[in-house]
Protein backbone atom coordinates (compact mmCIF):
# COMPACT_ATOMS: atom_id res chain seq x y z
CA UNK A 1 0.00 0.00 0.00
CA UNK A 2 2.86 2.24 0.97
CA UNK A 3 4.58 1.83 -2.30
CA UNK A 4 1.45 2.61 -4.15
CA UNK A 5 0.79 5.30 -2.36
CA UNK A 6 4.21 6.97 -3.15
CA UNK A 7 3.74 6.05 -7.11
CA UNK A 8 0.18 8.03 -6.92
CA UNK A 9 1.90 11.19 -4.80
CA UNK A 10 4.88 11.22 -7.94
CA UNK A 11 2.56 10.80 -10.48
CA UNK A 12 0.55 13.74 -9.32
CA UNK A 13 2.17 17.23 -10.18
CA UNK A 14 3.09 19.63 -8.25
CA UNK A 15 0.84 22.05 -9.70
CA UNK A 16 -2.57 20.42 -8.28
CA UNK A 17 -4.48 21.67 -5.78
CA UNK A 18 -4.95 18.78 -3.64
CA UNK A 19 -7.15 20.98 -1.33
CA UNK A 20 -9.69 20.95 -3.76
CA UNK A 21 -9.57 16.81 -4.37
CA UNK A 22 -10.25 16.37 -0.64
CA UNK A 23 -12.98 18.88 -0.15
CA UNK A 24 -14.86 17.16 -2.97
CA UNK A 25 -14.33 14.00 -1.15
CA UNK A 26 -15.07 15.46 2.04
CA UNK A 27 -18.81 16.41 0.86
CA UNK A 28 -19.31 12.87 -0.82
CA UNK A 29 -18.54 11.01 1.74
CA UNK A 30 -20.18 13.49 4.44
CA UNK A 31 -23.62 12.90 2.32
CA UNK A 32 -22.66 9.20 2.28
CA UNK A 33 -23.05 8.84 6.15
CA UNK A 34 -25.48 11.53 6.84
CA UNK A 35 -27.99 9.12 4.82
CA UNK A 36 -26.26 6.45 6.65
CA UNK A 37 -26.78 7.77 10.34
CA UNK A 38 -30.60 9.69 9.63
CA UNK A 39 -32.53 7.36 6.86
CA UNK A 40 -34.34 4.19 8.82
CA UNK A 41 -36.50 1.45 7.07
CA UNK A 42 -39.18 0.40 9.47
CA UNK A 43 -40.43 -2.70 8.91
CA UNK A 44 -43.88 -2.76 10.10
CA UNK A 45 -47.08 -4.43 8.71
CA UNK A 46 -45.49 -6.29 6.21
CA UNK A 47 -43.70 -3.70 4.73
CA UNK A 48 -40.62 -0.98 4.78
CA UNK A 49 -41.56 2.91 5.96
CA UNK A 50 -39.07 5.56 5.94
CA UNK A 51 -38.53 6.68 8.69
CA UNK A 52 -35.80 9.05 10.92
CA UNK A 53 -34.11 9.51 14.22
CA UNK A 54 -34.56 13.02 13.73
CA UNK A 55 -38.05 12.75 13.83
CA UNK A 56 -38.19 11.12 16.86
CA UNK A 57 -34.99 12.74 18.82
CA UNK A 58 -35.27 16.09 17.03
CA UNK A 59 -31.72 16.89 19.97
CA UNK A 60 -29.41 14.77 17.41
CA UNK A 61 -30.49 17.46 14.95
CA UNK A 62 -26.35 18.68 15.04
CA UNK A 63 -25.73 15.15 12.88
CA UNK A 64 -27.48 17.45 10.05
CA UNK A 65 -25.16 20.16 10.54
CA UNK A 66 -21.72 17.80 10.36
CA UNK A 67 -23.23 15.48 7.39
CA UNK A 68 -25.25 17.60 5.11
CA UNK A 69 -21.97 18.71 2.55
CA UNK A 70 -24.07 19.57 -0.12
CA UNK A 71 -22.46 23.25 -0.16
CA UNK A 72 -19.21 22.24 -0.33
CA UNK A 73 -19.52 20.21 -3.31
CA UNK A 74 -21.36 22.80 -5.36
CA UNK A 75 -18.11 25.40 -3.89
CA UNK A 76 -15.87 22.74 -5.39
CA UNK A 77 -18.04 21.77 -8.36
CA UNK A 78 -18.42 25.45 -9.50
CA UNK A 79 -14.39 26.14 -8.93
CA UNK A 80 -13.14 23.26 -11.50
CA UNK A 81 -15.66 23.75 -13.54
CA UNK A 82 -15.30 27.21 -14.63
CA UNK A 83 -11.48 26.55 -14.11
CA UNK A 84 -12.03 23.96 -16.78
CA UNK A 85 -14.02 26.06 -19.32
CA UNK A 86 -11.53 28.48 -18.98
CA UNK A 87 -8.99 26.05 -19.98
CA UNK A 88 -10.89 24.80 -22.77
CA UNK A 89 -11.88 28.50 -24.50
CA UNK A 90 -7.85 28.66 -24.09
CA UNK A 91 -7.73 25.20 -26.15
CA UNK A 92 -9.87 26.38 -28.74
CA UNK A 93 -12.36 23.75 -27.41
CA UNK A 94 -15.88 24.51 -28.38
CA UNK A 95 -18.72 25.13 -25.51
CA UNK A 96 -20.60 22.43 -26.77
CA UNK A 97 -18.01 20.06 -26.92
CA UNK A 98 -16.48 20.89 -23.45
CA UNK A 99 -20.38 20.29 -22.32
CA UNK A 100 -20.47 17.32 -23.53
CA UNK A 101 -17.40 15.97 -21.83
CA UNK A 102 -18.53 17.20 -18.76
CA UNK A 103 -21.60 15.96 -18.31
CA UNK A 104 -20.99 12.37 -19.77
CA UNK A 105 -18.20 12.17 -17.04
CA UNK A 106 -21.84 12.86 -14.53
CA UNK A 107 -24.19 11.23 -15.92
CA UNK A 108 -22.71 8.18 -17.53
CA UNK A 109 -22.71 6.26 -14.38
CA UNK A 110 -26.57 6.82 -13.87
CA UNK A 111 -27.56 4.10 -16.76
CA UNK A 112 -26.08 0.95 -14.74
CA UNK A 113 -28.02 2.50 -11.66
CA UNK A 114 -31.24 2.87 -13.76
CA UNK A 115 -30.91 -0.61 -15.23
CA UNK A 116 -30.41 -2.50 -12.43
CA UNK A 117 -33.60 -0.71 -10.25
CA UNK A 118 -35.49 -1.41 -13.33
CA UNK A 119 -34.94 -4.75 -13.02
CA UNK A 120 -34.99 -5.40 -9.48
CA UNK A 121 -38.19 -3.42 -9.31
CA UNK A 122 -39.91 -5.40 -11.93
CA UNK A 123 -38.87 -8.44 -10.07
CA UNK A 124 -40.05 -7.18 -6.99
CA UNK A 125 -43.43 -6.56 -7.93
CA UNK A 126 -43.62 -9.68 -10.00
CA UNK A 127 -43.01 -11.80 -6.64
CA UNK A 128 -45.48 -10.40 -4.40
CA UNK A 129 -44.08 -7.41 -2.68
CA UNK A 130 -46.07 -4.82 -1.63
CA UNK A 131 -46.24 -1.92 -3.68
CA UNK A 132 -45.73 0.35 -0.41
CA UNK A 133 -42.51 -1.42 0.33
CA UNK A 134 -41.52 -1.27 -3.92
CA UNK A 135 -42.32 2.56 -3.56
CA UNK A 136 -39.66 2.76 -0.73
CA UNK A 137 -37.02 1.11 -1.95
CA UNK A 138 -37.15 2.79 -5.61
CA UNK A 139 -37.64 6.42 -4.33
CA UNK A 140 -34.76 6.04 -1.74
CA UNK A 141 -32.55 4.22 -4.54
CA UNK A 142 -33.05 6.96 -6.98
CA UNK A 143 -33.20 9.85 -4.58
CA UNK A 144 -29.41 10.79 -5.48
CA UNK A 145 -30.59 11.76 -9.08
CA UNK A 146 -31.88 15.33 -7.87
CA UNK A 147 -28.89 16.17 -6.91
CA UNK A 148 -26.98 15.40 -10.63
CA UNK A 149 -30.08 17.01 -12.17
CA UNK A 150 -29.57 20.10 -10.64
CA UNK A 151 -25.69 19.52 -10.64
CA UNK A 152 -25.90 19.06 -14.51
CA UNK A 153 -28.20 22.54 -14.96
CA UNK A 154 -25.52 24.17 -12.73
CA UNK A 155 -23.05 22.89 -15.09
CA UNK A 156 -24.84 23.85 -18.37
CA UNK A 157 -24.94 27.69 -17.31
CA UNK A 158 -21.62 27.54 -16.21
CA UNK A 159 -20.63 30.54 -18.50
CA UNK A 160 -22.84 32.70 -16.90
CA UNK A 161 -22.02 31.66 -13.65
CA UNK A 162 -18.59 32.62 -14.15
CA UNK A 163 -19.58 36.05 -14.25
CA UNK A 164 -22.66 36.08 -11.86
CA UNK A 165 -22.18 37.73 -8.64
CA UNK A 166 -23.42 35.18 -5.86
CA UNK A 167 -25.73 38.24 -4.22
CA UNK A 168 -27.92 37.70 -7.46
CA UNK A 169 -29.15 34.06 -6.20
CA UNK A 170 -28.63 35.34 -2.60
CA UNK A 171 -31.36 37.55 -3.15
CA UNK A 172 -33.72 35.32 -5.30
CA UNK A 173 -33.65 32.96 -2.41
CA UNK A 174 -34.63 35.72 0.21
CA UNK A 175 -37.64 36.83 -1.95
CA UNK A 176 -39.06 33.49 -2.27
CA UNK A 177 -38.60 32.80 0.96
CA UNK A 178 -40.73 36.08 2.26
CA UNK A 179 -43.48 35.28 -0.07
CA UNK A 180 -43.57 31.30 1.47
CA UNK A 181 -42.99 32.31 5.24
CA UNK A 182 -43.06 35.54 5.90
CA UNK A 183 -46.12 37.19 3.31
CA UNK A 184 -47.24 33.69 3.24
CA UNK A 185 -48.46 34.57 -1.03
CA UNK A 186 -47.42 33.75 -3.87
CA UNK A 187 -48.16 29.77 -6.04
CA UNK A 188 -47.77 26.47 -4.24
CA UNK A 189 -44.20 25.58 -6.89
CA UNK A 190 -42.68 29.08 -5.85
CA UNK A 191 -40.39 27.13 -3.44
CA UNK A 192 -38.76 25.02 -6.00
CA UNK A 193 -37.37 28.02 -8.00
CA UNK A 194 -34.84 27.71 -4.71
CA UNK A 195 -33.62 24.63 -5.98
CA UNK A 196 -31.94 25.85 -8.84
CA UNK A 197 -30.95 29.40 -6.81
CA UNK A 198 -30.04 27.97 -3.87
CA UNK A 199 -27.42 25.71 -5.02
CA UNK A 200 -26.47 28.67 -7.31
CA UNK A 201 -25.46 30.59 -4.76
CA UNK A 202 -22.65 28.15 -3.94
CA UNK A 203 -21.38 27.10 -7.15
CA UNK A 204 -20.93 30.80 -8.43
CA UNK A 205 -18.86 31.20 -4.80
CA UNK A 206 -16.46 28.67 -6.56
CA UNK A 207 -16.45 30.74 -9.79
CA UNK A 208 -16.00 33.21 -7.67
CA UNK A 209 -13.30 31.34 -5.95
CA UNK A 210 -11.54 30.93 -9.35
CA UNK A 211 -11.66 34.47 -10.30
CA UNK A 212 -9.16 35.03 -7.31
CA UNK A 213 -12.09 36.76 -4.82
CA UNK A 214 -11.38 34.77 -2.24
CA UNK A 215 -8.02 34.14 -1.66
CA UNK A 216 -8.08 36.02 1.62
CA UNK A 217 -8.45 34.27 4.77
CA UNK A 218 -10.88 37.89 5.53
CA UNK A 219 -13.10 36.76 2.75
CA UNK A 220 -13.64 32.82 4.53
CA UNK A 221 -14.16 34.38 7.64
CA UNK A 222 -16.64 36.69 6.57
CA UNK A 223 -18.87 33.94 5.19
CA UNK A 224 -18.37 31.66 7.91
CA UNK A 225 -19.21 34.18 10.42
CA UNK A 226 -21.68 35.70 8.34
CA UNK A 227 -23.43 32.27 7.47
CA UNK A 228 -23.56 31.01 10.86
CA UNK A 229 -25.22 34.46 12.39
CA UNK A 230 -28.03 34.52 9.97
CA UNK A 231 -28.33 30.70 10.40
CA UNK A 232 -28.73 30.97 13.78
CA UNK A 233 -31.51 34.07 13.71
CA UNK A 234 -32.96 32.26 11.34
CA UNK A 235 -33.85 28.80 13.30
CA UNK A 236 -33.95 30.59 16.63
CA UNK A 237 -35.96 33.86 15.60
CA UNK A 238 -37.70 32.85 12.01
CA UNK A 239 -38.79 29.75 13.09
CA UNK A 240 -36.55 27.78 10.18
CA UNK A 241 -35.81 24.37 11.10
CA UNK A 242 -32.83 23.42 13.11
CA UNK A 243 -32.11 20.19 10.98
CA UNK A 244 -30.32 20.64 7.81
CA UNK A 245 -31.91 17.53 5.96
CA UNK A 246 -35.69 16.75 5.89
CA UNK A 247 -37.37 15.48 8.60
CA UNK A 248 -40.52 12.88 7.62
CA UNK A 249 -43.66 14.54 8.93
CA UNK A 250 -42.11 18.15 9.48
CA UNK A 251 -44.11 21.00 7.77
CA UNK A 252 -40.96 22.43 6.61
CA UNK A 253 -38.11 21.08 5.17
CA UNK A 254 -34.76 23.21 5.20
CA UNK A 255 -33.87 20.91 2.01
CA UNK A 256 -36.25 20.18 0.22
CA UNK A 257 -37.24 22.67 -1.53
CA UNK A 258 -33.69 24.65 -0.21
CA UNK A 259 -34.36 27.40 2.07
CA UNK A 260 -32.88 30.69 3.33
CA UNK A 261 -31.43 28.88 6.61
CA UNK A 262 -29.90 26.41 4.48
CA UNK A 263 -28.84 28.87 2.13
CA UNK A 264 -27.05 30.49 4.52
CA UNK A 265 -25.69 27.51 6.42
CA UNK A 266 -23.63 26.69 3.38
CA UNK A 267 -22.38 30.22 2.88
CA UNK A 268 -20.86 29.24 6.66
CA UNK A 269 -19.66 25.01 5.53
CA UNK A 270 -18.31 27.43 2.36
CA UNK A 271 -16.39 29.92 4.30
CA UNK A 272 -14.91 27.26 6.56
CA UNK A 273 -13.71 25.06 4.06
CA UNK A 274 -11.95 28.11 2.40
CA UNK A 275 -10.25 28.23 5.58
CA UNK A 276 -8.78 25.07 5.59
CA UNK A 277 -7.46 24.96 2.76
CA UNK A 278 -3.85 25.44 3.87
CA UNK A 279 -4.53 22.43 6.19
CA UNK A 280 -5.85 20.52 3.98
CA UNK A 281 -2.80 20.96 1.58
CA UNK A 282 -0.40 20.00 4.28
CA UNK A 283 -2.17 17.03 4.85
CA UNK A 284 -2.33 15.91 1.54
CA UNK A 285 1.11 15.55 1.47
CA UNK A 286 0.99 12.68 3.20
CA UNK A 287 1.40 9.81 0.27
CA UNK A 288 -1.04 7.61 2.06
CA UNK A 289 -3.66 10.20 2.68
CA UNK A 290 -3.44 11.58 -0.99
CA UNK A 291 -3.72 8.34 -2.42
CA UNK A 292 -7.34 7.57 -0.12
CA UNK A 293 -8.47 10.93 -1.54
CA UNK A 294 -7.84 10.53 -5.29
CA UNK A 295 -9.42 7.06 -4.93
CA UNK A 296 -12.03 8.60 -3.50
CA UNK A 297 -12.32 11.11 -6.45
CA UNK A 298 -11.89 8.97 -9.08
CA UNK A 299 -14.81 7.29 -7.94
CA UNK A 300 -17.04 10.10 -6.76
CA UNK A 301 -19.88 9.09 -8.47
CA UNK A 302 -20.34 5.78 -8.57
CA UNK A 303 -20.03 6.00 -4.44
CA UNK A 304 -22.93 8.76 -4.63
CA UNK A 305 -24.94 6.91 -6.56
CA UNK A 306 -24.98 3.10 -5.20
CA UNK A 307 -24.56 4.21 -1.71
CA UNK A 308 -28.42 4.25 -0.85
CA UNK A 309 -28.45 0.75 -2.72
CA UNK A 310 -25.81 -0.75 -0.56
CA UNK A 311 -28.30 0.86 2.69
CA UNK A 312 -31.58 -0.87 1.11
CA UNK A 313 -29.86 -4.03 0.01
CA UNK A 314 -28.17 -4.79 3.69
CA UNK A 315 -31.51 -4.02 5.50
CA UNK A 316 -33.85 -5.70 2.64
CA UNK A 317 -31.48 -8.91 2.90
CA UNK A 318 -31.12 -9.09 6.81
CA UNK A 319 -35.14 -8.66 7.02
CA UNK A 320 -34.96 -12.98 6.99
CA UNK A 321 -33.31 -13.11 10.07
CA UNK A 322 -36.35 -10.59 11.33
CA UNK A 323 -36.42 -7.04 12.69
CA UNK A 324 -32.64 -6.24 13.25
CA UNK A 325 -32.37 -3.24 15.99
CA UNK A 326 -30.66 -0.51 14.20
CA UNK A 327 -31.44 -1.80 10.84
CA UNK A 328 -35.44 -2.18 10.76
CA UNK A 329 -36.76 -1.11 14.09
CA UNK A 330 -38.36 2.74 14.61
CA UNK A 331 -35.31 5.18 15.46
CA UNK A 332 -36.54 6.38 18.63
CA UNK A 333 -33.71 6.21 21.55
CA UNK A 334 -30.21 6.44 21.59
CA UNK A 335 -30.38 1.92 21.77
CA UNK A 336 -30.98 2.45 17.54
CA UNK A 337 -28.37 4.84 17.54
CA UNK A 338 -25.33 2.24 19.12
CA UNK A 339 -26.89 -0.33 16.83
CA UNK A 340 -27.02 2.13 13.55
CA UNK A 341 -23.12 2.81 14.14
CA UNK A 342 -22.51 -1.05 14.28
CA UNK A 343 -24.24 -1.46 10.69
CA UNK A 344 -21.97 1.01 9.03
CA UNK A 345 -19.32 -1.19 8.40
CA UNK A 346 -21.61 -3.48 7.01
CA UNK A 347 -23.11 -0.69 4.74
CA UNK A 348 -19.37 0.50 3.62
CA UNK A 349 -18.77 -2.94 2.53
CA UNK A 350 -21.81 -3.53 0.40
CA UNK A 351 -20.97 -0.43 -0.96
CA UNK A 352 -17.74 -1.63 -2.02
CA UNK A 353 -18.99 -4.31 -3.70
CA UNK A 354 -20.63 -1.69 -5.74
CA UNK A 355 -18.16 -0.41 -5.75
CA UNK A 356 -16.34 -3.25 -7.66
CA UNK A 357 -19.07 -3.97 -10.05
CA UNK A 358 -19.75 -0.50 -11.41
CA UNK A 359 -16.59 2.01 -10.78
CA UNK A 360 -15.37 0.94 -14.55
CA UNK A 361 -18.30 2.86 -15.96
CA UNK A 362 -17.14 6.28 -14.24
CA UNK A 363 -13.45 5.56 -15.25
CA UNK A 364 -14.65 4.74 -19.02
CA UNK A 365 -16.88 8.01 -18.78
CA UNK A 366 -13.60 9.80 -17.35
CA UNK A 367 -11.85 8.47 -20.31
CA UNK A 368 -14.24 9.33 -23.04
CA UNK A 369 -13.95 13.05 -21.95
CA UNK A 370 -10.77 13.45 -22.07
CA UNK A 371 -10.21 11.92 -25.39
CA UNK A 372 -13.21 14.26 -26.74
CA UNK A 373 -11.16 17.17 -26.05
CA UNK A 374 -8.08 15.45 -27.69
CA UNK A 375 -5.61 16.81 -24.95
CA UNK A 376 -3.12 15.04 -22.95
CA UNK A 377 -4.77 15.25 -19.36
CA UNK A 378 -2.70 17.24 -16.86
CA UNK A 379 -3.72 15.35 -13.78
CA UNK A 380 -0.78 13.34 -13.18
CA UNK A 381 2.88 13.52 -14.75
CA UNK A 382 4.47 10.31 -15.86
CA UNK A 383 7.77 9.77 -15.45
CA UNK A 384 8.78 6.12 -16.41
CA UNK A 385 6.99 3.15 -18.14
CA UNK A 386 6.50 1.49 -14.82
CA UNK A 387 4.12 4.29 -13.83
CA UNK A 388 1.54 3.47 -16.53
CA UNK A 389 -0.88 1.59 -14.08
CA UNK A 390 -0.61 4.37 -11.50
CA UNK A 391 -1.27 7.21 -14.13
CA UNK A 392 -4.73 5.23 -15.33
CA UNK A 393 -5.26 5.08 -11.68
CA UNK A 394 -5.16 8.86 -10.79
CA UNK A 395 -5.24 10.73 -14.42
CA UNK A 396 -9.02 11.52 -14.55
CA UNK A 397 -9.30 12.24 -10.78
Amino acid sequence: MRRGAHRVDAATPASRDRAVDALRAFAILGVVLGHWLVTALVAEDGALHTASPLQHMPWLAPISWAFQTLAVFFLVGGHVATRSHAAARARGVSYGAWLRARLARLLGPVVALLTLWTVAATALLLTGTSFLTLHTLVKLALSPLWFLLVFAALTAVTPLAARLNPLWPLAVVLHVDILRFGLHTGPSWLGWVNLAAGWLVPYTLGAAWTRGELETRRAAWVLLLGGTTATAVLVLAAGYPASMVGVPGAPVSNLNPPTLAAVTFGLAQCGLALLLRERLRRAMRRPLVWAAVALVNLSAMTIFLWHQTALMATTATALSAGRLPGLHTLPDGLGWVAARLLWLPVFALVLAVCWTAFRSLEQRAHRRSAGAHRVRPRVVRVHRPRDAETARAVRHV
